[in-house]
């Protein structure tokens, strides 16, 4: 049967929701999806510990898990689009079943495919993100549409948890203008390998 059902769209703005949940981060290690978060995120503040994918549409929560699993003692952050995780609806499901408890991910959701032409996506049509993580057995859900939520997670987001937590952060549909990063896949990952005490690779 047809889902009728439709999700209310965001007013936030992307920029300001994404700055005011970096605003406490310290040394969380954040992994960006490609497209609009990765110029989210730059535009709060280049930084070291920033991983930025230029491609792998659909891998941000699968690298995000990896990280987690080897910098246990970490934090890690993945900030991605509803289009990219999309992509990767079966990401949440081997998450939960490795359940690392230093693994937040945020899907930044303003019902349009950013990158392809502003196509209403599925988030738009009633798919509830937060609803699917929280199934697949995600220990913290929510989906926050006001300033004062993310202000609220942007304070908790270090602290361990039982499990990997999942937030999707309602905003307007909007194209800022880009905040680019280097493209130079190999400086960024160098970069953050350096951050993290190893040696160029």
């Amino acid at each position: 049967m047809p889902r009728s059902k439709t999700s209310k769209p965001g007013t936030l703005a992307r920029r300001e929701a994404v700055a005011a949940l970096l605003q406490h981060r310290e040394d969380i290690l954040v992994v960006s999806g490609l497209g609009s978060p990765t110029y989210d995120v730059h535009a709060a503040g280049d930084r070291d510990d920033n991983f930025y994918l230029w491609g792998a549409m659909g891998g941000a929560a699968l690298v995000g898990l990896g990280l987690a699993q080897a910098q246990p003692d970490k934090h890690v952050l993945v900030v991605t689009g509803d289009g990219e995780q999309l992509m990767a609806f079966g990401s949440l499901a081997t998450i939960a079943v490795a359940n690392p408890r230093n693994l937040t991910i945020v899907v930044i959701d303003n019902h349009h495919f950013g990158e392809t032409g502003m196509q209403m996506s599925h988030t738009g049509h009633g798919i509830d993100f937060a609803e699917v993580a929280a199934s697949c057995g995600f220990t913290a859900t929510a989906t926050l549409r006001t300033r004062s939520e993310v202000d609220k997670l942007a304070k908790i987001l270090a602290k361990p948890g039982k499990g990997p937590s999942f937030y999707v952060i309602k905003v307007a549909a909007e194209n800022p203008p880009r905040s680019l990063p280097s493209r130079d896949a190999v400086f960024i990952k160098n970069r953050f390998r350096a951050h993290l005490g190893f040696r160029a690779g």
